[in-house]
């Protein structure tokens, strides 16, 4: 794996449940030849790393016949990731048998070009960082409020990974709006049971009992049209969400003293109403010396990751 910044364009991969896509980042932060492809979630890691890797070729052979060919390759994967090795250490059943699975190695022996992964959401991270609603910004956090509830911090360029990879798992801290819930990870308690999109329609089913007989929300966005309809069960469980999450965020924002936090996910488009209630708690529960830290929707959208991911291979390593 490469170590320091390298010149060129370089490859970046973003591996999620349900979609891997790859584009050629430019130095700028461009993106040429964008390719996706669904993710085989369910066929274990063989076959997600042949598509991953057919996925890459054709890019590799485009930047080539430019004349300007693929200097490596930054991976931005599901699963908890070992960011000296590029080995999954953990995943979710999301992505079939993926624990274990030494990507860095394999990726690098069927493209031929030097690789690093990150976890995905650090991907995201390190994009709006150096190319998004953090740019400029020494210390960025990013909160991830999608299907769950994830995060990073970006110190001067780089993304902190924790001691065993697992730094940013924003939505497995305790909750009091979340008292009692299940979470994904076999606790109780935790945020992303109600700030979440998956806790979010969890929520919004569970509280239904006896409403009429209608499809119930299956994401947060349901739930956001829901409110914005003017179901009032569905306003209810939006605002507990957006202040759950705000309240979390004054606190991080109290501890880490970030120049901005960056909001991204689904739920980052659920609305004025959710902006306004979550903005509203940050300012609660932050201190005054920490008073007026920026709140903002991330900008770069699912690009974010290809960029993030791609920088690992552009710029000096941790």
């Amino acid at each position: 794996m490469t170590k320091g910044a390298r010149p060129g364009p370089v490859i970046g991969l973003d591996l999620g449940g349900t979609k891997i896509a790859a584009g050629l980042v430019g130095p700028d932060g461009g993106i040429r030849h964008e390719a996706s492809v669904g993710t085989p979630a369910t066929a274990g890691p063989e076959a997600i790393l042949a598509a991953m890797s057919a996925l890459v070729a054709p890019i590799v052979t485009a930047a080539a016949a430019e004349g300007s060919p693929a200097v490596g390759l930054g991976v931005g994967a599901a699963g908890v990731i070992d960011p000296a090795t590029g080995v999954v250490t953990a995943a979710t059943d999301h992505v079939r048998g993926w624990a274990g699975t030494p990507v860095a190695d394999r990726l690098a022996a069927a493209t031929g070009l030097p690789v690093r992964v990150v976890n995905d959401v650090h991907a995201h991270a390190l994009g709006e960082a150096r190319n998004g609603a953090g740019l400029g910004g020494s210390a960025v956090l990013l909160v991830a409020a999608g299907t769950g509830l994830g995060g990073a911090l970006v110190l001067d360029g780089r993304v902190l990974t924790g001691g065993r990879g697992v730094a940013g798992h924003l939505g497995h801290v305790p909750s009091p709006e979340a008292a009692g819930l299940p979470c994904s990870c076999g606790r109780t308690g935790h945020l992303e049971s109600v700030a979440s999109g998956t806790g979010l329609a969890d929520r919004y089913r569970a509280g239904a009992a006896g409403r009429p007989p209608t499809p119930g929300p299956r994401s947060g966005a349901d739930v956001a049209r829901l409110a914005e309809a003017g179901d009032p069960w569905a306003l209810t469980c939006l605002e507990t969400s957006a202040v759950a999450l705000g309240r979390a965020i004054g606190g991080w924002i109290n501890t880490l003293d970030p120049d901005v936090v960056v909001v991204t996910g689904g739920l980052a488009r659920a609305g004025t109403r959710w902006w306004d209630r979550l903005r509203d708690a940050v300012a609660t529960e932050t201190i005054p010396a920490a008073a007026g830290c920026p709140v903002v929707p991330a900008t770069l959208g699912p690009r974010a990751a290809l960029i993030g991911a791609a920088s690992l291979l552009t710029a000096p390593t941790p």
